[in-house]
């Protein structure tokens, strides 16, 4: 199995995947279209195979490349129409969609006033944060909660979920709440017994 990580920015994500996936056969290449982002150089320093990709070129590039699965990850660019035809791509989003769809969803739902948001998992389609879900879990939000309390759960529950949403893609299973509760490979959460 070959899968890419497509993102433009942070690398939180791709280090989470890479833990969950290291010691199973599936090969990561981490693809950015910024050129000095914070994603290559989490590749560069995890030995991860990574290229820099302007977003110009994605048709070419992934016409010319077989990939599984290709994962975005703090991608801020819309794919193309022609681009999502050549295979299968998921976003990870840190709301549960519907709900605070395009950027800067955690601190439009948490300033909202909610008292759920959470993160999803969802194919990705021609409409921005629309194609159909495959995985979302909540947070609860407490009326005594802060914001950076709620935005380290946001962070630290992406980095749980995504790998095994990945996984579940990949292997052509459905995800379920119970693969979370029972994960058995450390997403770097920080919370459970693996991180400690």
């Amino acid at each position: 199995m070959k899968i890419a990580i497509l993102g433009s920015f942070c690398g939180d994500n791709l280090k989470s995947i890479y833990e969950y996936f290291k010691d199973k056969s599936v090969d990561i290449v981490c693809i950015s279209d910024v050129e000095n982002s914070d994603i290559l150089e989490v590749a560069k320093n995890l030995s991860i195979e990574w290229k820099y990709l302007p977003y110009e070129q994605n048709f070419q590039y992934f016409s010319s490349h077989d990939f599984d699965l290709v994962a975005l990850s703090d991608y801020r660019r819309q794919i193309q129409d022609d681009v999502l035809k050549l295979g299968k791509f998921v976003n990870l989003h840190p709301s549960l969609l519907p709900s605070f769809k395009g950027p800067d969803a955690i601190n439009r739902a948490f300033f909202s006033g909610v008292k759920v948001s959470g993160v999803t998992v969802h194919w990705v389609s021609e409409d921005l944060d629309s194609g159909k879900i495959i995985a979302q879990y909540p947070i609860l939000i407490g009326n005594l909660t802060h914001f950076d309390e709620f935005e380290k759960d946001i962070h630290g529950l992406e980095n749980l979920l995504y790998p095994i949403v990945i996984d579940k893609v990949l292997k052509d299973e459905v995800f379920d709440f119970s693969d979370l509760i029972n994960h058995n490979s450390c997403g770097n959460c920080g919370d459970c017994n693996s991180c400690k």
